[in-house]
């Protein structure tokens, strides 16, 4: 038990240290990639047609004239072939086509890949650096004390895990590179190759070899090495990972749109743990329902990343193409699904939590209090997956600053009905405080549109295709 709760301790430092860096890193890359890939793509496209037509031109002038000089008789054919022989112009059109056939099998440069590995690679190794020297320190805040018989096993397991730092965040900026290219398969698979990994390696590393809680760390991150090396094989079939001069690289712009997204991330992640912290001063039996609660609330709801993930790549591709038509579309189908998806897990989870509670406790009172945050959890899954979906077409439209602005200010407002509310009616004010936050998340997203301001202005105006 000392063991599990040490590892439990380490895995809730390791996550809050990562979700800081990963999200803005996934989020950014994914749409920065559809962006420069769609550019890339039009771009080669135009190319193509200009040497197609010029080719084909040229073709159709030697063709007249071989035609033509054919026509002159059997002795004049000859010199016809010295002028212009067809064996040429065969291979003429022959080169033609296998230097199609090597620019579709031509690996890629997008400068946002390249540089999305790089960032991810030393935001990796910082958090390295940063955890396995304030491990201690980091512990003692979370409650472990230097007296603490779980300090040692804590402190070991989250050295060596962090370890792996630079992996998980290389590898998910790798996800946000396929992300970016509409491809979420492989992500998929290289995930499951890990995880099917770290279940072999754990109980071989663990019990086999009596490593202990080290046996779990190193089986972890051995694990995420092999993601992160799957991704990175695949990537590189695809793309030219290697810049031709550190001046294409996009340090600066990827810096200046994270800070946004480390703004609001910070925003989030303070007012869900100021909720828990609320909670866990009206005593355990409050917390434990508020927890079991809350991690339903967030789960269910984060279904509809999937959403997100897929709206923002494809408003991405939309932006970059100037095709107003095909993103406005993608962004009302995307909040259509997500708002159905909502109101499906709403069903789910308020049928679930009512009648299963007992999975997850079974003392009265527990099973009390998670009956009185039912209808919130339920009730706020609507506009939990519209709230998520409304991110995922704020960053394909590129609006970091504003996602940021308005996060920070629903934030702020949500904070202060936390403590009005919970002053005055306890348990049942957090959940109105937190079905405020997400109402007002909601708001924000809706009313970037709905006003038709930042990069939807264009639907002030009548949509005529693309360019328009």
């Amino acid at each position: 038990p000392v063991e599990i709760a040490a590892v439990g301790v380490s895995i809730a430092i390791f996550n809050q240290a990562s979700k800081v860096t990963i999200f803005p890193l996934v989020s950014i890359t994914t749409s920065f990639v559809a962006e420069e890939e769609t550019v890339g793509r039009i771009t080669s496209e135009a190319s193509k047609d200009d040497n197609s037509e010029k080719t084909s031109a040229k073709n159709n002038e030697m063709a007249d004239l071989v035609l033509e000089n054919l026509e002159k008789g059997s002795a004049k054919n000859s010199k016809a072939k010295e002028v212009v022989p067809v064996d040429d112009f065969t291979t003429s059109v022959t080169s033609g086509s296998s230097n199609m056939h090597e620019l579709k099998s031509e690996r890629r440069h997008i400068a946002s890949a390249s540089t999305a590995l790089v960032i991810g690679t030393v935001l990796g190794l910082l958090q390295t650096i940063f955890l396995i020297c304030l491990a201690k320190p980091l512990l003692g805040f979370m409650g472990v004390k230097s007296g603490s018989p779980m300090l040692t096993p804590a402190q070991r397991y989250l050295t060596l895990r962090s370890l792996g730092a630079p992996a998980v965040l290389l590898s998910l900026a790798m996800q946000g590179v396929f992300r970016g290219f509409k491809d979420t398969k492989t992500p998929l698979y290289a995930t499951v190759a890990g995880d099917v990994a770290n279940i072999v390696l754990d109980p071989i590393l663990i019990f086999s070899c009596r490593l202990g809680v080290s046996g779990a760390a190193i089986a972890h991150v051995l694990s995420q090495y092999l993601i992160s090396l799957i991704l990175l094989c695949k990537l590189m079939k695809q793309v030219n990972l290697l810049p031709p001069s550190v001046g294409n690289l996009q340090i600066s712009r990827f810096l200046k749109k994270g800070s946004f997204l480390l703004a609001r991330v910070i925003a989030v992640t303070f007012c869900v743990t100021l909720a828990a912290s609320l909670a866990s001063r009206l005593g355990p039996t409050p917390m434990a329902a508020f927890q079991v609660c809350l991690q339903v609330w967030m789960a269910s709801s984060l279904l509809a990343d999937g959403l997100a993930v897929a709206g923002q790549a494809i408003l991405a591709c939309a932006f970059a193409e100037k095709d107003y038509k095909k993103a406005k579309a993608a962004a009302t189908r995307v909040l259509q699904m997500g708002f159905v998806l909502g109101l499906g897990l709403a069903l789910v989870v308020g049928l679930g939590l009512q009648f299963g509670s007992g999975i997850f406790s079974k003392d009265k009172n527990v099973i009390s209090l998670i009956s009185i945050g039912v209808p919130f959890v339920a009730a706020t899954q609507p506009i939990n997956s519209v709230a998520f979906v409304f991110d995922g077409v704020n960053f394909g439209a590129s609006d970091f600053a504003y996602s940021a602005y308005s996060m920070v200010f629903v934030a702020i407002v949500s904070i202060a009905c936390l403590f009005v509310l919970f002053k005055a009616n306890g348990f049942v004010g957090i959940w109105v405080a937190l079905t405020i936050y997400m109402g007002l998340r909601t708001f924000a997203g809706l009313w970037r549109m709905g006003t038709g301001t930042g990069p939807w202005r264009f639907l002030r105006r009548p949509i005529v295709g693309i360019g328009s």
